[in-house]
């Protein structure tokens, strides 16, 4: 699906269950198969080429993030590599994992088979993964990453985050420093959180001195944290959105709202909401295990909302979460 033939059916499928992987198909890279050895690398190497251009967004570490990844919370281990391969097909150089998510030996089994766990296509796509909030702490720490850049099977990740603030048993701080000698060391470049409010960022700023590169929370039309985006923005933090169409249940905000501005585009809704995030800077990592959905939550840059189109989209923030409140849950 080319920019000027935008996608107008259904959802793009973000975390509406877990879907059977049936459209992945032959698991391809084009035309080619999957398979071992050169063929495969062949393949691969064939796609770098003609993947669509995603846009970057620059960090404020000096590396550059592409501003639309691939998410797998809930895709069972048993799938994840076939539903990364296909992502990597399509033309995807940003995949975000993490430990809690149980499927990491999954997209390192993607990475190794398609060639992106190594050299020249290694340094095209970013991985990202995440710290078991019971495994925070200064040790457990340096301990966990081992065994998570084994079960990748990578050298080094792009993004190492601290996955939840749980401030009620905070340990971020001394979390923060084995993840700073991680960086100095080259196994990971850039360094993040998920889920920290103002009041989580400001504590960790004391007792680190720094502020992370990204911060990920849940974000989309009707749970917009303006709060926390604009801190954000003021220390020069990226914000990354999960769920970034509240799981599906956006795609029907605002009494048709949505719906009406993507058949004025002759989009779906899943690419208005998606393409809202695109224009006002968001990360977006949405999932689905379908490589046609896959290929649309991509096709995002043959169209351009207005001005009134966002002001609509705007006003349909919310006062409720579609997940968990971040001081008070964990992800063990």
């Amino acid at each position: 699906m080319g920019e000027s033939g935008m996608n107008t059916s259904g959802a793009a499928d973000e975390s509406r269950g877990i879907d059977s992987p049936d459209a992945l198909g032959a698991r391809e890279f084009g035309t080619a198969s999957f398979g071992a050895g050169s063929e495969t690398l062949a393949a691969a190497a064939a796609t770098v080429s003609s993947a669509p251009s995603i846009p970057s967004i620059a960090l404020a570490d000096g590396n550059a993030i592409p501003q639309v990844g691939l998410g797998v919370l809930r895709v069972d281990d048993s799938q994840t590599a076939s539903v990364v391969e296909s992502a990597l097909a399509a033309g995807y150089r940003h995949i975000d994992g993490a430990a809690g998510y149980g499927n990491e030996a999954g997209i390192g089994r993607a990475l190794a088979a398609t060639g992106f766990n190594h050299g020249t296509l290694r340094e095209s796509v970013w991985v990202t993964t995440k710290l078991r909030d019971s495994q925070q702490g200064y040790d457990n720490a340096l301990k966990a990453f081992d065994r998570q850049l084994a079960l990748l099977q990578l050298d080094y990740v792009d993004m190492y985050m601290i996955h939840w603030p749980t401030p009620f048993d905070w340990r971020s701080g001394e979390t923060w420093r084995a993840f700073d000698e991680l960086r100095a060391a080259g196994r990971v470049r850039t360094l993040g959180v998920c889920n920290f409010l103002p009041e989580h960022l400001e504590r960790l700023y004391k007792e680190t001195g720094q502020w992370p590169a990204v911060d990920q929370i849940e974000l989309h039309p009707t749970w917009q944290q303006r709060e926390v985006t604009a801190f954000c923005a003021e220390h020069d933090i990226a914000v990354e959105a999960y769920s970034p169409m509240a799981r599906g249940a956006d795609l029907e905000a605002g009494d048709g709202t949505i719906e009406r501005i993507a058949a004025a585009h002759r989009v779906s809704p899943a690419q208005v909401i998606l393409r809202w995030h695109i224009e006002n800077g968001t990360i977006i990592i949405p999932k689905s295990v379908h490589a046609d959905r896959q290929r649309e939550n991509l096709d995002l840059f043959g169209f351009a909302l207005s001005t009134e189109e966002h002001r609509q989209i705007d006003a349909l923030d919310g006062p409720t979460r579609a997940g968990h409140d971040p001081r008070t849950f964990s992800y063990s």
